[in-house]
């Protein structure tokens, strides 16, 4: 690929002017506000760079080398503070722009093929080391904007760190499986200028742009504005989608080596025919009809609205400690009413159940967060201590009404829509059900990083995390039901590393996380209250950058024990008519994974990973199942998993040829039904253009049917998508 030779160290430092398009939509009197105020800001940024005479800054290059040099992580703040992956005793990826831009991705969906020991579960959810998770962070926070079925965009995220196994020690509670964490683009000190416009099959359009740079001239205030549309009508009867994003920031050299950063960002998205079910399928995974069924009548929708504010202030003390300090609030709102497939009709093999649901879900969160390192030289060995603390509270509420009577069928050979048309009306007449969920988090941790040699590295943490939630469920305005929950709870983490040479890190860890019980089940009369349900990784591997980055290869082998699920205990008699819990519920993960980045010449490169995971109940209650799991199985947990990516350009002609796949094994539904193996690759062509480029990509090339993964045997697998193809034309100045 052919771009501006500011890229060649490894960061395209030409972002992009922001074409905020709304597309009808209104846009709040905040958002308007804020974008007009960075509009203005801008202009004499670019008044000021459209003054300078050309340099050879401009002239164009081809970047050779893209292992070493674009897609090499130095450091990660996956950790909190920033620190060289090849320091940290788990196993960590990092997955940047400079990818993001090559393979074409746009959402998260399109990366999970790169990291191993991921899958597809549902929407925005994914199976992460036999586990189902579907908590996301943002540059560390929690207040993710994307809530309930919607999937997280790239358009602003610079990269996507990737944490295996338990988290617990930064990021409080969560699943044993692993933490996502999105990095978001910031304002830099280059001015730069970018556009996309974008085409594709399935009527797909769209426009991007971004623009960043100094304000003064002496750089001390620098910005970033950014807009992204697209609509698309998927290949699922009566869909369109629609997504638009407003983003803007400011930084502000406030001292040396200190810096405040403002951003704010806006999300419209507008689905229609949505919330999206799978298609239904037999107990042996095939289809029963067309994968592009849909149980959704074209007036169904699922819109989401959200806003996010974050402030962020980094500073140097010295040159020995470090502290950042940050806030972020989100308010989202998803609304949705669309048919709900229910399974066949008893007798018929081709008609559908439907019922129609009208939901809307409201969520707005609160995060804080501080932290400090500070290096430290005692009895002749180095101590890099860090500490941090973290605050989050949630308001999620649910009001939902469902009309179940009188709601036509669907055909699944010869679907007819447009009968069921009157069922928003009637559901209109019923009364909501309000669940009101307050979540409250906070915590702190210590973690000591000693250097007993050049070689050889011991880490040692422990966090403290309390929390307090509470559910309260109404009908047409009358509580039925009330339940909280408070508790605390202390992980710790361990783990040495040994360096034989600077490009070759050997580790070895354990460590803790920990979930909250659900509110419900803390009731006095089913036994509660009941401690968090716990998990405990041990992991080794491999970290290696030879030959000055040009291999990063890595390998890393765990075990992790997920105890104290609550289930039913059948030998305890019931109290007041509620069946008696008790902590008994226990999951065995245990795998390797093995992940490849190399330039195989200066100008290919080739990105392999392999994730092998069993994922069994190792203790539970007879007769009893835990959630997400059949039998001694867990849904969309598959053994084997491979991605590969290879990338080859042609300098004397500016283009770069790439092929890429993905193979999944054979998984079970959460009813026990086979969601069959798949194989699927993709291919995209980069043809440099002088200031732009063009990429034409298609993806699922031989065009197969194949279901991404299982959901229930009442609304059916989720479909892969078809061939697809793909244009974007880029502009860079």
């Amino acid at each position: 690929m052919v771009i501006a030779s500011s890229a060649v160290n490894g960061r395209d430092h030409c972002e992009c002017l922001a074409i905020l398009i709304r597309g009808g939509a209104q846009v709040s009197f905040s958002r308007a506000a804020m974008i007009a105020s960075v509009s203005v800001i801008a202009v004499p940024a670019f008044a000021q760079n459209g003054s300078q005479e050309p340099s050879a800054a401009t002239d164009e290059i081809v970047v050779v080398g893209r292992a070493q040099r674009l897609y090499r992580v130095e450091e990660t703040t996956v950790g909190k503070a920033a620190e060289d992956p090849m320091n940290i005793p788990q196993a960590v990826q990092v997955i940047n722009s400079d990818l993001f831009a090559d393979q074409g991705a746009r959402d998260a969906t399109d990366i999970y093929r790169n990291i191993s020991g991921v899958s597809f579960f549902s929407y925005s959810g994914v199976t992460f080391r036999g586990f189902r998770q579907d908590q996301s962070f943002y540059d560390g926070q929690r207040g993710n904007p994307f809530i309930g079925f919607s999937v997280p965009q790239l358009f602003n995220i610079d990269r996507v760190e990737v944490l295996k196994g338990p988290a617990g020690l930064f990021f409080g509670p969560g699943s044993p499986g692993g933490i996502i964490n999105y990095v978001s683009k910031t304002p830099r000190d280059e001015t730069g200028l970018r556009a996309v416009i974008t085409g594709g099959n399935y009527d797909r359009v769209g426009i991007s742009a971004e623009a960043t740079g100094p304000i003064d001239s002496r750089g001390i205030v620098t910005y970033r504005l950014g807009g992204f549309h697209e609509s698309t009508d998927p290949y699922r009867r009566n869909t369109q989608h629609k997504s638009r994003i407003g983003d803007a920031g400011i930084a502000i050299r406030t001292n040396e080596g200190g810096k405040l950063t403002l951003q704010a960002t806006a999300y419209d998205n507008e689905l229609q025919a949505n919330r999206l079910r799978g298609v239904l399928v037999d107990d042996d995974g095939n289809f029963l009809t067309d994968i592009r069924w849909n149980a959704n009548e074209k007036s169904d929708f699922l819109n989401l609205r959200s806003e996010a504010y974050q402030a962020r202030y980094a500073t140097t003390i010295g040159d020995r400690v470090t502290f950042d300090a940050g806030a972020r609030y989100f308010k989202a709102k998803e609304t949705q009413k669309y048919h709900e497939p229910r399974g066949l009709v008893a007798g018929n093999p081709d008609l559908v159940v439907r019922e129609f649901r009208d939901q809307i879900r409201p969520v707005d969160g609160l995060s804080f967060m501080a932290n400090m390192t500070a290096r430290v030289d005692i009895l002749g060995m180095e101590h890099k201590f860090q500490a941090g603390a973290d605050w989050y509270d949630e308001k999620s509420v649910l009001q939902s009404r469902i009309l179940r009577a009188g709601v036509p069928p669907l055909s699944l050979s010869n679907p007819v829509y447009g009968q069921a048309e009157g069922d928003a009306a009637r559901a209109a007449l019923l009364p909501y059900t309000t669940t009101d969920t307050r979540t409250k988090r906070k915590g702190a941790y210590l973690q000591d990083q000693i250097s007993l040699t050049d070689a050889l590295l011991l880490v040692a943490g422990v966090r403290y995390d309390k929390f307090d939630d509470g559910v309260t469920t109404s009908t047409g305005g009358d509580a039925t039901g009330r339940s909280s929950y408070s508790d605390s709870d202390v992980t710790f983490r361990g783990g040495a590393i040994y360096k034989p040479r600077p490009d070759i890190s050997l580790y070895a860890s354990w460590s803790q996380s920990f979930e909250p019980q659900a509110a419900a089940d803390q009731n006095g009369d089913a036994g509660g209250p009941f401690a968090p349900v716990t998990g405990n990784q041990v992991e080794g591997g491999v970290k290696t950058q030879l030959f000055n980055g040009r291999l990063q290869a890595n390998a890393a082998a765990y075990r992790i024990v997920r105890k104290n699920i609550v289930q039913v205990d059948p030998t305890l008699p019931p109290i007041n008519g509620i069946d008696q819990l008790a902590p008994i519920g226990e999951v065995t993960s245990k795998g390797f994974e093995v992940d490849l980045t190399t330039d195989i010449t200066p100008d290919w490169v080739l990105l392999v990973n392999y994730g092998y995971n069993d994922t069994k109940i190792t203790g539970t209650a007879e007769g009893q199942s835990i959630i997400n799991a059949v039998g001694d199985r867990f849904a969309n947990a598959p053994k084997h998993k491979v991605g590969f990516w290879t990338r080859y350009q042609v300098p004397a002609i500016g283009t770069a040829f790439a092929v890429g796949g993905e193979h999944v094994s054979r998984r079970i539904s959460l009813s026990g039904q086979t969601v069959k193996p798949y194989t699927i690759f993709d291919a995209s062509i980069t043809k440099s253009l002088g200031i732009a480029e063009v990429l034409l990509r298609v993806d699922n090339i031989f065009d197969k049917v194949y279901a991404a993964s299982g959901f229930s045997d009442r609304s059916g697998h989720f479909p892969g998508e078809p061939r697809t193809f793909l244009a974007e034309l880029r502009l860079r100045f």
